[in-house]
């Protein structure tokens, strides 16, 4: 389980081995485009050609699934909602349970614009995240100037996170084998020893890093936000990308 947890990119591929400075404003730039969007289309266009990256990638289904499962629910949510209670147009009505319900077409339009978007957004977020490791999209982060205390906060708790996986599940076996689920009222009492203990572990850690990073000389200085200078083959190809779907946006 660590292991997938740890490789939650591609693997060696042509788009992994791009600058993830490029590849992230670029991301951004089309993420920009697909919200701004005045049609299906677009985004639909951008998502679709977003999966098929990751599936020539080697992304298996199961993850992508997993992914996409949250947003997709929000944006079958977004449309009801929009389909029943927004609009001025009829075009259907039901009667369920004494209550008369009624679809209006205004709605369900900008309902469905919505759920293209958020669509579109979560396959270019998606895209992004399985071709750059973690490590490597933080530093292009900190090249985008993102304050370096959040560049850090966030490395350190990806990095401690796995370790605390662990501790949890070591914790959590320990239980098991000693009944501690068997009932409801007693998985909520062992569950929150759990996290107590969970809790108690990382404020641990946090001190015995601290000590152990400031007495190596630590000095906030991180090798990996170093960059190397950009490539011209990765910058005009990613330009050219970004025009051709400024051209299709505008359609």
């Amino acid at each position: 389980m660590r292991h997938g947890l740890h490789c939650s990119h591609a693997g060696d591929n042509l788009l992994t081995r791009v600058d993830p400075r490029v590849k992230l404003i670029s991301g951004l730039s089309l993420l920009t485009l697909v919200n701004s969007s005045r049609g299906f289309l677009f985004p639909l266009l951008v998502g679709g050609v977003a999966l098929a990256t990751c599936l020539a990638m080697g992304v298996r289904l199961r993850l992508l699934a997993v992914r996409f499962a949250e947003p997709l629910f929000i944006a079958v949510m977004i449309v009801l909602l929009k389909l029943f209670f927004v609009g001025s147009e009829p075009l259907f009505s039901l009667h369920l349970a004494g209550v008369d319900l009624v679809g209006h077409r205004d709605g369900l339009r900008e309902g469905l614009l919505i759920a293209a978007r958020i669509s579109g957004a979560v396959a270019l977020v998606a895209t992004v995240g399985f071709s750059t490791p973690f490590t490597e999209l933080m530093a292009a982060l900190s090249w985008l100037r993102v304050p370096r205390g959040f560049i850090e906060v966030a490395l350190f708790a990806w990095r401690y996170l796995f370790v605390l996986f662990d501790d949890a599940q070591v914790l959590y076996a320990a239980q098991k084998n000693r009944l501690g689920y068997a009932g409801y009222r007693r998985g909520l009492r062992s569950f929150g020893t759990l996290a107590g203990a969970l809790v108690i572990k990382a404020f641990d850690n946090s001190q015995q890093i601290t000590t152990a990073m400031v007495q190596r000389g630590y000095d906030g200085n991180l090798p990996l936000l170093k960059h190397k200078p950009f490539r011209a083959v990765e910058v005009t190809g990613s330009l050219a990308a970004i025009f051709v779907m400024a051209a299709l946006w505008q359609f």
